[in-house]
């Protein structure tokens, strides 16, 4: 039993580690925008195109950070390490996803009409939790490049890359309230239990090391 746990840990470490791995995650993540694209360009998204992108693109932005919150109980249950080189690229596929789901509620939903817009926001509150969690993801974007950490120390950055646990309760909210009005709690549940895992095992783990 531990020889065979020995050698898939070590499969998985040379998978990890190798040249090809990174390309092939990269294009992984990328499938779901070209199935998109392609479903909008060959008219395949269904009677209601904007509603079924801005759901699709909506769902892809928590999967995606339910992926990206994995690295790292991944990395710590398999003592691999080479796991992280993925982390940074995820995460800016989180950013596309999420900024995919934005430009299809603002555009094709509701034309950038900008009053508009300010209405909904003001008649349905989870879009405004949509968006301050879209505003907190971007400040993350945009301080994870090397040049930023070397600025601002890499404590300081891991103490601002945290955010990204209360970017995904105010997913989860904002996920949770779009989904109140028919009463439909099915997935909600499930992507909470899934990120509530994952945080969970996080706080678990932090404990454990304090001991």
């Amino acid at each position: 039993m531990q020889a065979a746990a020995s050698r898939s840990r070590s499969l998985f470490k040379t998978g990890c580690q190798h040249r090809a791995t990174k390309p092939l995650v990269f294009l992984t993540a990328l499938l779901p925008f070209a199935y998109l694209l392609s479903a909008a360009l060959l008219d395949r998204l269904g009677a209601n195109p904007a509603e079924a992108l801005v759901r699709a693109t909506g769902d892809w932005s928590l999967r995606m950070l339910c992926v990206v919150l994995a690295v790292t109980p991944l990395r710590v249950l398999t003592g691999v390490a080479a796991v992280a080189r993925f982390r940074r690229m995820l995460g800016l596929f989180v950013y596309f996803y999420v900024v995919l789901h934005l430009l299809s509620y603002s555009g094709f939903d509701m034309a950038f009409e900008v009053a508009d817009i300010a209405k909904d926001i003001a008649k349905r509150p989870f879009i405004l939790v949509g968006f301050a969690s879209f505003l907190l993801l971007s400040s993350l974007t945009l301080t994870s490049f090397n040049s930023v950490i070397k600025t601002i120390g890499a404590k300081n950055w891991q103490r601002l890359h945290r955010l990204i646990y209360l970017v995904a309760g105010l997913a989860i909210l904002h996920f949770f309230w779009m989904r109140a009005g028919k009463n439909n709690f099915a997935e909600v549940a499930v992507y909470a239990a899934i990120l509530s895992s994952l945080l969970g095992w996080r706080l678990w783990h932090r404990l454990n090391r304090a001991h």
